[in-house]
């Protein structure tokens, strides 16, 4: 083990918050400016634990390229070295008190259209700077009590265009040019995204095309996906069509970028919102 995260100089820690992927996140306060952050810890103890060093420096690179009220910001990064090897890495990030999605059911149909269109807005803010998310799920998205979001987690963004050597995601909303190492892309966003609104609206998981054990070393037949209103027949057509655009297989069938998703948010926010208003002003009047 590392040397105790409690006797780390630059921080004070007030509280252990949760655990991430081989990680210990804590509520701390920065001594050189008395803020008070959220402290990711990562510590060295296997060869594996090399690729989630490589992915905390990745988020702390690219989340100090964006600057947006939807993405969670990253302050300051800590290497601690032993024997001149980096055993220990101290990332500072925005603190945000919140809930993931995953961890906030009963949400109703508006509710979740106002989340997902401020998710798409801020990854829209993602691509413009030159990157892309690549993994959008339920677990990295944030939200708080007043309704504000943040989406997290920038450990497996790169580059618009980046090919990646191996298969990066996570399998329930992993899109197909990430299984088979294609070029990423805002596109790529779009599938994870639908896939993330796929299963907030419906309790299910879209199909993926991801190699698994019981389906052997070569890629696995997908199975079809149900529209969400063959599911929940209650979800208006339009919601269920937009989701369904998000998460074709081929890039080119999906909306041409985030803009037109939150357009397209947009309209369905509006009308939603818009006939309670006016069934709440007609039961006003007793029309």
């Amino acid at each position: 083990m590392g040397k105790d995260i409690l006797d780390i100089g630059g921080f004070t820690i007030i509280g252990r918050l949760g655990n991430g992927a081989r990680s210990t996140i804590y509520s701390a306060r920065d001594d050189e400016d008395g803020s008070l952050v959220a402290l990711k810890r990562v510590v060295l103890e296997k060869p594996e634990d090399i690729r989630v060093f490589e992915q905390t420096e990745t988020e702390f690179k690219i989340a100090t390229r964006i600057d947006h009220p939807y993405i969670r910001k990253c302050f300051k990064l800590k290497k601690i070295r032993s024997l001149f090897q980096v055993r220990e890495l101290l990332l500072s990030m925005e603190m945000f008190e919140g809930q993931t999605l995953e961890e906030c059911p009963g949400l109703s149909l508006g509710d979740v259209l106002l989340i997902f269109r401020m998710v798409a807005t801020g990854l829209h803010a993602i691509h413009q700077s030159g990157f892309v998310h690549c993994d959008m799920k339920p677990n990295n998205i944030l939200l708080n009590k007043s309704g504000a979001i943040k989406i997290i987690d920038l450990g497996q963004s790169c580059r618009i265009g980046t090919t990646k050597s191996r298969i990066q995601g996570t399998p329930d909303y992993i899109a197909p040019e990430q299984v088979k190492r294609q070029p990423l892309g805002p596109k790529t966003d779009i599938f994870n995204l639908g896939a993330t609104m796929y299963w907030a609206l419906t309790g299910k998981n879209v199909p993926t095309l991801i190699p698994t054990r019981k389906n052997g070393f070569g890629l696995p037949e997908k199975r079809d996906c149900l529209p969400p209103r063959e599911l929940k027949p209650l979800i208006p057509e339009h919601i269920s069509q937009l989701v369904m655009n998000c998460v074709q297989d081929n890039p080119v069938d999906r909306p041409r970028d985030m803009t037109e998703v939150v357009s397209n948010l947009d309209a369905l926010i509006q009308e939603i919102f818009g006939e309670r208003i006016k069934v709440k002003k007609n039961v006003a009047t007793g029309c």
